[in-house]
């Protein structure tokens, strides 16, 4: 019976699916404790044949697939869980790759009694080549792009709100339920709030960490920031005590920014308004990506960090405000 269960949710992952498999099969845990459980919502492209070739080459590890027909997060999670066997579940992602002592840090720190859910920080990777993917992974790495996402940046361990690749027990499930699944994404941050309400505790421990691959492109990360944004606002609706400075922001700066425009086709002094936000928005984004292009010496982060942070911002915003408006209207 393995002691660990890592559970992945996958779909057309054919280019880091093998990366993740290479990982755990290098953790310095007992491989023997270990399974992975792998819910994948019906590939498209080579994602099971990668797999089927890891299970060929490395029989010393249990891997195994189920069936995600419903392809969304959270019902991936479930359908893994579901399906495990180990006292332990540590979640990942199809697109990262664990540190060597990823699932050993994690484990000794659930037994340690640091929290019910513990996890780590992403060390943030390009998704692809060239400078606009390295300003994306840059930009989501930065404060100005995050806001206070600590699993992104910080150097401390302690309780925070939520962690992106959590390790919790099975037992954990069985007394604050599963991943709720009406979320197509905030999945994680939900299910943290409710371990949070009930009591628990949420740890994250800069010494847990993994490779995560940032969007390769603007529009890629555009969707994902809109779709962010969007299920943001439904979860806050279910749990209003959880809202941060952060997440109200972009949604505020949007709207601002829809504002004076309408307002400027009435009155044209609106028009002088816009400009100087636009502008002074533009000047900090500059800033910032100048200040990283210096620090790691990449001139294109110059003008693609910008690119990147305004991209996340308004996209962001953009989704938050559209959800606003569905419920509104009840769609």
């Amino acid at each position: 019976m393995p002691t660990v269960s890592v559970v992945v949710p996958c779909f057309n992952e054919e280019k880091t699916i093998g990366l993740l498999l290479d990982a755990i099969y290098c953790q310095d845990f007992m491989r023997t404790e270990i399974e992975v459980v792998i819910a994948d919502g019906l590939s498209s492209d080579h994602t099971r044949g990668v797999i089927a070739g890891f299970q060929a080459g490395h029989p010393d590890l249990a891997v195994r697939i189920v069936d995600n027909p419903q392809r969304i997060i959270p019902a991936a999670l479930n359908t893994a869980i579901r399906a495990s066997r180990g006292e332990y579940i540590v979640r990942l992602d199809a697109h990262s790759v664990p540190a060597p002592d990823y699932i050993r840090r994690c484990i000794s720190a659930l037994q340690d009694g640091k929290g019910e859910n513990v996890g780590g920080i992403w060390q943030i990777q390009p998704g692809g080549e060239g400078w606009v993917a390295r300003s994306i992974a840059a930009a989501a790495a930065s404060q100005l792009g995050v806001g206070d996402a600590l699993y992104r940046y910080t150097s401390q361990a302690g309780d925070v709100d939520t962690v992106p690749f959590g390790a919790f027990r099975r037992a954990l499930v069985d007394r604050i339920g599963p991943f709720d699944e009406t979320l197509l994404t905030n999945e994680d941050y939900e299910f943290n709030t409710r371990i949070r309400q009930s009591g628990g505790k949420v740890w994250l421990d800069p010494a847990i960490h993994s490779v995560y691959f940032a969007r390769p492109s603007l529009e890629t990360l555009a969707r994902q920031y809109f779709r962010y944004g969007f299920w943001k606002y439904r979860m806050l609706r279910r749990y209003p005590g959880t809202v941060r400075w952060r997440q109200a922001l972009p949604p505020v700066f949007v709207l601002s920014l829809v504002f004076l425009l309408l307002l400027a086709l009435f009155w044209s002094p609106a028009w002088i308004l816009l400009a100087c936000e636009i502008g002074l928005y533009a000047l900090v984004l500059l800033l910032a990506g100048a200040r990283l292009a210096l620090q790691r010496k990449d001139i294109g982060l110059a003008a693609g960090v910008p690119l990147a942070i305004a991209d996340m911002h308004v996209y962001w915003g953009g989704g938050f405000l559209v959800s606003v408006v569905k419920s509104v209207i009840h769609l």
